[in-house]
Parts: C-alpha cells; structure tokens; sequence
C-alpha cells in the first residue's frame, strides 16, 4: 500500500524500512501542546475582545445644541449604525462556518504520514499564517467594507485550530484529567475575551485603535513558525484507515497505476464507479471530477452519520443558545454596562469580571466532572444545573439599579455559565466515534456561530436600535438561557455511550490501543524499543 503509515508501533517492523519510519516529534510532551494551543486560543479571543473594547470599537459622532462630535474608534471613524457594528463583530464568523467543516475534511481526507502536505498539524500552521495577516489587514482598513472582508479572513484563519486543536489535547491528556485539560484550553475563550477588553481599551485610548490589531498579529507570528517548522503530528483515528484505502487513489500516484480488470482504479468506492465510468476517459476534468465525487460521498456520509447521533446533537441545541447570549454579552457587555451604570471604565470592569469568573469557572467545570466521574450523563447535570442557576443570578444582576448589587450577581452569574465549557466540549469528542471526532468540532462550531452568535450582535443591535433600554434588552437577551437549561437537562434522560474507548477505523481494540506510544513522547525511547 503506497500510503505508509507513520505510528511504527501500528504498522508493523516493515516500517522502519519503507523510509516513512515516525521520528521523534521534536521538543514536544503532551503538556507543551497544551501551553502552545491555549496561547493560541487566547490570542484568537483577544482578538474578539479588542474588536468589542469601547477603545477599538469607540462610538458613533453625534449632535446636540449645535455641537457635534466626531466620534471615536472604528464606529466613530467608518460612522456605523448599531446594526453595522454588530455585522462587524459577526462577519468573521463567515469565514469561520465556511473554513471549519473545510479543514475538518482535509485532516479526514488527507491521513497523516510524512509526505503528505495536508497533516492535520500543518493545517493548524496555514490557519494561523493566513489570521496573523488578517488582522495586521484590519488595522490597515480604510472603509465598513474593507474591515468587513478582513474579520471574514480572521476566521478562516481560526477554523483550522478550531476544528483540530481540541481533539490533538483529547489524545495526549492523561486519561484521568481529560475533562480539567479541555477546561485549561476553553478556559482562554473568557479569559482572552477579557484580556481584549483591557488590552483594546489601553492601546486603542492611547495608542489608536489600528495600532491594537497590529500588536495581534506581531504576537501571533512566532506560533505561525512553530506551526511550519515543529514536525507533524497525527489524530488518533487516522492510521492505516479504511478512509486511507478509498483515498489512496488521491495520495498516492503508484495507486494510480493499479487498475482493476474492468479498468476502474482500484480504492475509489463502489458507489462512486458507477459514476466514475460514465466521465469520459481522455478528458481532462476525469481524474479532479473523481476526486470531487469522492470527497462529497465520504463528507455526506460523516454527515449523516453524525447527525444521527441524538446526544451529540441535542448537546449542540443546547450549546447554540448558550453562544447566542454569551456572543452578545461579550459584544455588547461593555456599551451596555457603560450606559446602565455609568462605569468610568467599562472595558476594564467587564474586563476584569470576566478574566476572573472565566478561569475559575471554566477550571471549576472541569475539574468538578472529574471528580463526580467523566460520563456523558454527569455532563448533562452539570450543564444543565450551571445554565439555571448561572441564568438565575446574570437575570437578577441586570434588574438591580445599583452597580453594587449588578456585580456580585453577575459575577456568580457568569461564573456558573462558563462552568459549561469543559463539559458541552467533553460531550462533543466522546458522543462519536473517535474518527469523526474533527468534523464534529467543526459542524459544533458551525452551529452556535451560525444559529448563535453571528445572529445575537446584529438582533441585539437592532432592538437597541428601537426601544433604546440597554437594561430592558440585557434581560431579554439573558432569558435564552432557558434554551439552553432545556435542551441540556433533556440530555440527561437519553441513551448515551462514550465511543472514545470504540475500536478505530483501523480495527485496533481499544484495550490495544491504550497501549499504544503516545502521540507525542516525552523521550522514552527505552519503552518504544521494548514495545
């Protein structure tokens, strides 16, 4: 088979021959990957952070007694209405949706040996390259539209990371902290947020507010080398596959000199022969037209495949309308506070509100899952316990006129919510089989961005627009966490089974491949031998 495969435990003493033989992936130990990916993570919310930070995203010029100020920031400089703004803030949620399920196939697509270009680690590398050049874009627009075009490339950047980042911590975790792991990495998403409040409101008041996007990029570079020069690493699921049978056609040009007796290539499908045959040989679209048929069956098929698995998708239910209140809090959060309680520094006070209840209670969900035992069914208390009573206190926070009484409640409030991160993600990567592991992150992705927070910034915007109570639209936009308390609670009640411990497409026994070398080593070449 031309497609080698790079784990040498898996494929066999043939390997340490057939020139593909795995080295030793660099410096690297399983807990070097995590510092490296919530760095990263926390970069990635920074930047959402800054562009919501009343420094960066400033105010509209406005006129009263004859007197008329120019504004500030990007709304003040580009004159956008509160609908406008909140576009800005959901328009790199397009490239995000349109890239995510895009790098998830690649990294199912292309499986990882050596000379493949497309590993799923090199894929993190061209996600990052293009973000860093997306941002040092947005500093250097000059209209709505030009800023507009570059959030759109900032997530296309993000989706690749996105898609794979939480699945490569997944296999290297410790099999007893995996939950406290994935509560480490999406505790950055509050905690960069946060940070671009404060980091936003300081350079932007002092510097301006391009200068905040281009100090992103210029911290991003040097993750984007890593990215390049660290050598490729693989997802568990991917090796010496069934998917790396039917894709060898595609990867392999010694595969494509192997034909069967009716001529047709030998891996592509059956289902797509019948197809195959009907595209005229000579023609010079055949080979890519195959190619396509291929890519879209295999993608419709996880797809279906996916959706039919019930847990899975009433945890994403769950998880949109949580993302449809947490998106435009963080949006809106500071203007909101600003207008309702007259903070001198809204951006710092939110900031620090959130920096606060993100960690604690994102690492308090994670651990706590832990600790009660990791299942699914523990997940869904917890989810649902944590979105009623965090709904509870945020409601309440926002009905006090008083900014002494707003803070304490919403600060229980929001530490509550975040205890969800850990969990809702947990349910994600253990409700399927562990190959479609990338896609599932990716369509959750799609999903609360889509039907969550790329809608929530623009619809808040525009009930502000109309009744102009910044009070009466927090609270309307707080009760949607019932949604959420809903579709999590009825999780509790179905049928669930962690499919991380199936075999893997490649038919290795889980009890085998608990055995097996880690993904990466911290050096023990000694074991590797003896294994």
């Amino acid at each position: 088979m031309a497609v080698t495969v790079v784990r040498d435990i898996e494929a066999g003493p043939e390997a340490s021959t057939s020139g593909f033989a795995e080295e030793k992936p660099s410096w690297f130990t399983p807990k070097r990957l995590l510092v490296m990916f919530c760095i990263i993570n926390m970069l990635n919310y920074v930047d959402r952070g800054v562009i919501a930070s009343n420094g960066v995203n400033g105010s509209r010029g406005s006129c009263s007694g004859g007197t008329c100020s120019s504004g500030s920031g990007i709304q003040g400089d580009f004159n956008l209405s509160n609908f406008e703004d909140g576009v800005l803030s959901s328009a790199f949620m397009v490239g995000l949706l349109v890239a995510s399920p895009i790098f998830a196939s690649l990294a199912k697509i292309f499986p990882p040996p050596p000379p493949c270009s497309h590993n799923p680690f090199r894929l993190i590398g061209v996600g990052l390259l293009v973000w860093t050049i997306a941002t040092a874009g947005c500093g250097c627009s000059f209209d709505f539209w030009s800023i507009t075009i570059c959030r759109m490339l900032v997530g296309v950047g993000e989706a690749s990371f996105i898609s794979l980042a939480a699945p490569f911590i997944d296999d290297n975790a410790p099999a007893a902290q995996k939950t406290a792991w994935l509560a480490m990495f999406y505790m950055c998403i509050p905690t960069g947020i946060a940070l671009g409040y404060v980091y936003g409101g300081l350079v932007g008041g002092h510097l301006h507010w391009r200068a905040a996007f281009w100090g992103e990029s210029i911290l991003m570079l040097p993750f984007v080398i890593l990215g390049f020069v660290i050598k490729p690493l693989e997802l568990k699921g991917f090796t010496h596959n069934k998917k790396t049978k039917e894709y060898g056609p595609m990867l392999s040009p010694e595969l494509q000199d192997e034909t069967s007796n009716n001529g047709i290539k030998q891996g592509v499908p059956a289902i797509v022969e019948g197809l195959a045959e009907k595209l005229p040989e000579k023609s010079s679209l055949s080979s890519f037209g195959k190619k396509v048929m291929i890519e879209i069956h295999h993608f419709g098929k996880d797809m279906k495949e996916l959706l039919q698995e019930r847990v899975y998708v009433v945890n994403v239910a769950g998880y949109i309308f949580y993302n449809f209140v947490i998106g435009a809090y963080s949006y809106w959060g500071p203007k909101a506070g600003q207008d309702i309680y007259h903070m001198a520094s809204a951006d710092l006070m939110f900031g620090g509100i959130t920096i606060v209840c993100g960690i604690f209670g994102t690492l308090a969900g994670g651990f706590i899952l832990d600790k009660i035992d990791s299942t699914i069914s523990n997940a869904f208390k917890l989810l649902s316990g944590a979105t009623f009573l965090g709904a509870i206190f945020c409601f309440g926070a926002f009905c006090f006129k008083s900014l002494y009484g707003f803070i304490p409640f919403f600060s229980v409030g929001e530490l509550l919510v975040f205890a969800t991160q850990a969990p809702v993600n947990y349910i994600c990567l253990h409700s399927v089989k562990p190959s479609l592991r990338p896609l599932s992150m990716a369509m959750s992705t799609v999903s609360i961005h889509i039907l969550g927070d790329v809608p929530s910034s623009p619809i808040v915007g525009f009930i502000q627009d109309k009744i102009h109570n910044w009070r009466t639209t927090a609270l309307l936009l707080t009760s949607i966490l019932i949604g959420a308390f809903v579709c999590w609670f009825c999780g509790i009640f179905l049928h669930s089974v962690d499919r991380f411990n199936e075999e893997s497409e490649h038919g290795v026994p889980a009890t085998e491949r608990s055995n097996l070398r880690p993904l990466l080593d911290d050096g023990n070449d000694e074991a590797r031998t003896s294994q």
